[in-house]
């Protein structure tokens, strides 16, 4: 990243009132919803045709959900407005989450669209899950505001979001959307270099592709993999992280004394990290394993399951405040 600054001042992040979000999947869906809650303006655009009664529908669903956590003040669902255009969409906005679908070509020509509608100095942030803003910042007339903001799904709910900038991009860029999320009610990791796939999903791919393996291998059913998570060491990564974790199982001797006792383990072939062949009978077995886990739940209420679930965790763990006035400004 360089280190000069836009040419166009930016305004203060506690002083944005309106967002706009392009792209309203899920993901793109998810922030219009948080960021309802936190009481901003919310301008959406995308190109399917029933968006904004999508848009309604996904906002209701996690309405209950944004209402336990606490809704900033004056938040409301009719602060949204679907526009016809992109150009309506990002015209008046101090700040943009792109989430369109991940297409490298996609995203390059819908980022620079952004960036010529956008007013100057407005930050510009991508939602992708992988790719590198510098490959993605390539066709804009102005990369120096493009940023990665990476979400977690769904993004109304975890509260994890990575920042990391472009080659081109300047880092007052990086740094006004890492204070922005901030404000917005979000916890921030801001990346000092680009890595593929960011972080945690590297974390998470790692784990996927080895529960792939046992699924093809009848080593494992999809409900054993889940279960051997929620009820085990996911309880622990609640509280602190994997490295921590290690580190207990030291003792007093903390993670010094867990390599020494484990290290050796490394070299033993507990995880295959190369992806196994995601092939006909894979494919089948990983979506008919997840439908015998859902036991006839649907969709909607495993949605529902896993937000209550969520917030469950936050409160115990301290990290939500059980005695909140859910009618209070969170910000």
């Amino acid at each position: 990243m360089t280190t000069t600054a836009p040419t166009t001042p930016l305004p203060a992040p506690e002083d944005v009132r309106r967002v706009a979000c392009v792209g309203a999947g899920v993901i793109g869906g998810g922030w219009v919803a948080h960021f309802l809650a936190r009481g901003y303006d919310v301008t959406a655009w995308d190109p399917a045709p029933d968006v904004a009664q999508k848009l309604r529908r996904l906002v209701d669903a996690a309405w209950p959900a944004l209402t336990l956590l606490g809704l900033a003040g004056g938040a409301s669902p009719d602060r949204l407005t679907v526009t016809a255009t992109l150009e309506q969409a990002v015209g008046e906005a101090e700040f943009v989450q792109e989430s369109a679908p991940e297409k490298l070509d996609l995203k390059r020509d819908l980022l620079a669209r952004i960036d010529a509608a956008a007013p100057p100095g407005v930050v510009i942030a991508s939602s992708t899950s992988g790719y590198p803003m510098t490959d993605m910042q390539t066709t804009a007339a102005d990369p120096s505001r493009l940023v990665v903001g990476h979400p977690f799904n769904p993004p109304y709910l975890i509260p994890l979001v990575e920042v990391v900038g472009g080659e081109r991009t300047d880092a007052a860029a990086v740094a006004w959307a890492s204070r922005f999320y901030e404000v917005a009610g979000k916890s921030v990791i801001t990346m000092d270099r680009e890595v593929p796939g960011f972080i945690a999903n590297r974390l998470q791919e790692a784990l996927w592709r080895e529960a792939l393996h046992m699924v093809a291998n009848g080593e494992a059913t999809v409900r054993d993999i889940d279960a051997s998570i929620t009820e085990g060491p996911g309880l622990r990564w609640a509280v602190m992280g994997p490295m921590l974790t290690f580190a207990l199982a030291g003792g007093e001797g903390g993670m010094a004394h867990m390599l020494d006792h484990f290290g050796p383990s490394l070299k033993s072939p507990w995880t295959r990290l190369q992806a196994p062949e995601l092939d006909r009978e894979l494919y089948e077995a990983v979506v008919a394993g997840c439908d015998e886990a859902a036991d006839g739940r649907s969709i909607a209420d495993l949605v529902a399951e896993r937000d209550r679930g969520v917030i469950d965790v936050l409160r115990a763990t301290g990290r939500l405040d059980a005695t909140s006035d859910p009618k209070g400004d969170p910000r």
